[in-house]
């Protein structure tokens, strides 16, 4: 496939499946704008391929958003930054809450809400959110992520209706547990909180997809340029599994 002509932008590009998103864009011909809060992750990503460079920014200012999306002009827009936190749910504070509100949810509101903007007038357009099995069924110790990350199913689907007929598709891909820095922060977390090593921790984490395997961030890649690639058009609203047969 070649994706030659077009632009993309990805945020959390800086690291895990959002440089992997990047990278495999980059090869099949697109330009690449990547965005994160830290410059030196972007920089390192953008220094692999020459159609990849950098900006910061972080996707819950508005105005930060609004200015980096208008800037790039993008025909594909990946909505691929998040954080996690866990706790049980009786000890969450309204703080840990807000924030996986503000970062999964209203972070990939503006980055969708922008990029459409930035697709009007044009004849084809791509919006794509990382979202998370999270957002298909419940994780114990994760409601208020587990609760953006259904929002951000709900949006999609939402959204998807407004630009059925505007040769916009917007759609979710919802991963398991990634191979990625996100789920070994996680790890971490669990070999703290329980006292499990950090073997046993990767494991119970692997056992919740069917195939007892973290998630490559490639087939989550590989999802993201089928659905920019020929074929595709008709799928649209969807939110897309890539868990090894979990949901």
């Amino acid at each position: 496939m070649t994706l030659g002509g077009k632009t993309a932008f990805v945020t959390g590009g800086g690291s895990g499946v959002g440089a992997v998103i990047a990278e495999m864009l980059a090869e099949a011909g697109a330009q690449v704008v990547i965005c994160g809060r830290r410059a030196a992750p972007l920089d390192a990503v953008a220094a692999r391929h020459p159609n990849i460079r950098a900006v910061t920014c972080d996707i819950t200012d508005e105005a930060a958003v609004t200015a980096a999306i208008a800037e790039a002009a993008p025909d594909i827009v990946i909505a691929n930054a998040g954080a996690s936190e866990s706790a049980p749910f009786v000890r969450t504070e309204l703080a840990a809450f807000q924030r996986m509100m503000t970062v999964n949810l209203t972070g990939t509101f503006l980055t969708l809400r922008e990029g459409a903007k930035a697709m009007q007038g044009k004849s084809w357009g791509r919006l794509i959110a990382i979202a998370s099995t999270a957002g298909l069924k419940g994780y114990p110790y994760v409601a208020p992520y587990a609760a953006a990350k259904h929002g951000v199913i709900g949006m999609v689907k939402s959204v998807a209706l407004e630009l059925v007929r505007k040769g916009v598709t917007v759609n979710a891909i919802c991963p398991g547990f990634l191979d990625t820095e996100m789920t070994e922060r996680s790890i971490a977390n669990i070999v703290e909180k329980t006292g499990r090593t950090p073997e046993e921790a990767r494991a119970s984490l692997a056992a919740t997809n069917p195939m007892h395997r973290l998630v490559p961030p490639e087939d989550v890649a590989r999802a993201v340029l089928w659905l920019c690639g020929e074929g595709s058009d008709m799928v649209t609203g969807q939110a897309i599994s890539v868990s090894g047969g979990e949901t």
